[in-house]
C-alpha cells in the first residue's frame, strides 16, 4: 500500500480561482505585456503570459482586483511583487480548450508586496472641474459674452520708440 506524501500549505492567504485580464511590466527594464490569472490571493497571483520573465525580476501587474480580495469594491489595483516561479509550458494531447489556451503560454507566480488602488478613470475623469473655457459644454451655461467684449485691448508691446 501506497501513501501520498503529506504536503504543507504554505499560503497565508485563501486563494480564489479567477480568470482575469491583466497587465504586466518589468519594473528593472521596459518589458511590457499581457496575461491572464489562474488564481489569485491578497498575498500572490499565478498567471499565464506570453512574455519573457525570469524567477527573481521586479514586476508590477495591473488588474481589476475582485471584492472577494479588496473586502469591499472590486477596483483596479496596481501590484508590486517578485517572480518566485516560471513554468514552461507542456506540450500535452487534452481536448480542454481553456487548459490547452493554458499551455501554450508560460506559467508565473509571483509574491506580491505592495499595492496601488487605481482611480477608475470614467468617474475620476467626471468629478475634476474643467480648467479650460475654450469650448462650451451642454452641462455648462455659456459665458457671458458681453463682459468678455467690454475688456479693454491689452498691447502686447510696450516698449519706448528710440529716434
Amino acid at each position: 500500500m501506497t501513501t501520498l506524501p503529506v504536503r504543507v500549505e504554505r499560503r497565508v492567504g485563501q486563494r480564489f480561482a479567477y480568470l482575469l485580464p491583466l497587465s504586466l511590466r518589468l519594473c528593472d527594464s521596459s518589458l511590457e505585456g499581457v496575461g491572464f490569472t489562474q488564481d489569485l490571493s491578497s498575498r500572490g497571483v499565478f498567471f499565464f503570459t506570453d512574455a519573457a520573465l525570469q524567477e527573481g525580476a521586479a514586476i508590477e501587474i495591473t488588474l481589476q482586483m475582485p471584492s472577494e480580495i479588496t473586502l469591499g469594491e472590486s477596483m483596479r489595483v496596481r501590484c508590486r511583487g517578485h517572480i518566485l516561479r516560471v513554468v514552461k509550458p507542456v506540450a500535452s494531447a487534452q481536448g480542454a480548450s481553456s487548459q490547452a489556451h493554458a499551455e501554450t503560454k508560460i506559467g508565473v507566480a509571483v509574491r506580491l508586496e505592495c499595492y496601488d488602488y487605481l482611480a477608475d478613470t470614467s468617474e475620476a475623469a467626471a468629478t475634476f472641474p474643467r480648467v479650460s473655457v475654450l469650448h462650451e459644454h451642454e452641462h455648462e451655461p455659456a459665458l457671458d459674452r458681453q463682459v468678455e467684449e467690454s475688456r479693454p485691448l491689452v498691447q502686447a508691446s510696450a516698449r519706448p520708440v528710440l529716434n
